[in-house]
């Protein structure tokens, strides 16, 4: 049987479970070392004496410039090369560029190694979602993109972690002495703790074999990166099922700006609301992330697996209609809790429903979509999930405190008031979607039936 036949034979599951092993600590790396930073802004403020414009620079910009639109000519590149390569590639580079910051002297230096470590994420989402989708049957894909995308929560919650551990060491003023280095601030140390682990990441990347590309059209090479869809094709695809893509990664979108705005917000919620040291919130918080994030996105992926298995085509948008709705109420209660333990009990729930669905959107993606188109409509998903998630989210709550309320300690009104507009439209449009997924779905498997 040719390697790019439609339906080539699956790898032994057990193998299959293993590169989904190793991809999930590659996202686990990703999410420490992206978010880290924003977890060192005071101490990084005062020893590069810099302001708040540039410190969100540093956070922001540097990162989700190069990363989102690097994603869509590294996702292109994925459809018609070996994305085992390209994801050692990106792991390699986003780990030597944490480890840089380790060693920047000043603020240029530092904006330039989040540079790096933005192009080398971009690497990841795209090429890992294409890959994993021929490593499994459809019908199992939702729960192996539920534990792939448990990286993104334990790596969030142990960012949270770790700043909490750390925060008595960075309030200390005196320079460290590298060999061979120099003077490094001890914040700086961080970033080797998080960036060198990274390094063996990649090197077990290298026992990952690339997979045959299954539903590939006969003529088509798509390893030999000779038959790339054209790009015009590409787009012509997107037209053609443009509510089904609009409807999912628009809700997706929306969803993800409440996670990132809750994600930014919650701790100066902790703050400010209830008078908790940052050190408490990142230590007792970081912890609920990592395991109810997992719990949900777990739960979410069986529950998508459940529905498709009884019929449902549109099984994975869904799976995405049901969090929005369940996941509205609970935002409403943490906020409004008379102590931080209360709230704290409160954002058990919305961990486990705000994560209950990305498992699925991603499957919904690869279902939905051509083989060799997939790790570029990914590419696009992300692009969207970042501008408008990571891009508007953490800023609309702090417009509404600033300019509706006027009062920083009426930020858990603000956190209730996106939260809900955001989830309120994503739920609408996952609604809308159900019908065009399906149709979009029954047209690809008819080409795909007609194409063997």
């Amino acid at each position: 049987m040719s390697q790019y036949d439609p339906s080539p034979p699956l790898p032994r599951p057990a193998y299959a479970w293993y590169v989904v092993a190793i991809l999930t600590l590659a996202a686990i790396s990703a999410y420490i070392d992206r978010l880290i930073l924003s977890l060192l802004v005071t101490p990084i403020k005062r020893d590069f004496i810099i302001s708040d414009t540039e410190m969100s620079l540093l956070m922001g910009f540097s990162f989700a410039l190069f990363y989102t639109v690097l994603g869509l000519p590294i996702g292109r590149l994925a459809d018609s090369h070996s994305r085992q390569k390209i994801i050692i590639i990106g792991i390699t580079l986003w780990s030597l560029m944490t480890a840089l910051s380790g060693i920047a002297q000043n603020y240029g230096h530092l904006f330039l190694a989040r540079v790096g470590v933005g192009v080398g994420e971009a690497a990841l989402f795209p090429a890992a979602y294409s890959m994993i989708a021929d490593y499994f049957p459809k019908q199992r894909l939702a729960m192996a993109m539920s534990v792939f995308g448990m990286g993104i929560f334990i790596g969030s919650g142990l960012a949270m972690f770790i700043n909490g551990l750390v925060v008595g060491m960075t309030s200390q003023q005196t320079m460290l002495e590298l060999p061979f280095i120099g003077a490094i601030f001890p914040w700086q140390k961080i970033f080797f703790v998080i960036g060198v682990p990274g390094l063996l990441i990649a090197a077990l990347m290298f026992t990952v074999r690339e997979p045959a590309r299954r539903g590939v059209p006969s003529g088509r090479d798509a390893n030999a990166g000779q038959t790339q869809y054209p790009l015009r094709e590409v787009f012509a695809y997107i037209r053609a099922n443009k509510m089904t893509f609009l409807c999912h990664n628009l809700g997706f979108a929306l969803f993800a700006l409440h996670n990132y705005a809750a994600n930014a917000w919650i701790p100066p919620f902790f703050t400010r609301t209830y008078g908790w040291e940052a050190s408490k919130v990142g230590i007792v918080y970081g912890p609920i992330i990592v395991v109810f994030g997992t719990i949900g996105i777990l739960l979410g992926g069986y529950l998508t697996d459940w529905l498709a298995k009884r019929g449902y085509a549109d099984a994975k948008l869904r799976t995405g209609l049901i969090a929005a709705l369940a996941l509205m109420p609970t935002i409403l209660l943490y906020p409004l809790m008379p102590n931080g333990e209360a709230a704290l009990l409160a954002l058990i729930p919305v961990n486990i429903f705000a994560s209950f669905a990305f498992g699925a959107a991603t499957a919904a993606i690869q279902e939905v979509t051509p083989n060799q188109m997939r790790a570029q409509v990914s590419a696009l998903y992300l692009f969207l999930i970042n501008l408008i998630g990571l891009g508007f989210g953490p800023t609309a709550v702090a417009l509404t405190t600033d300019f509706v309320f006027g009062d920083e300690n009426a930020v858990r009104y603000s956190l209730i008031i996106v939260g809900a507009i955001a989830l309120l439209l994503a739920a609408l449009l996952f609604w809308l979607g159900l019908k065009p997924y399906r149709r979009s779905l029954a047209n690809l498997q008819e080409q795909a039936a007609a194409s063997r």
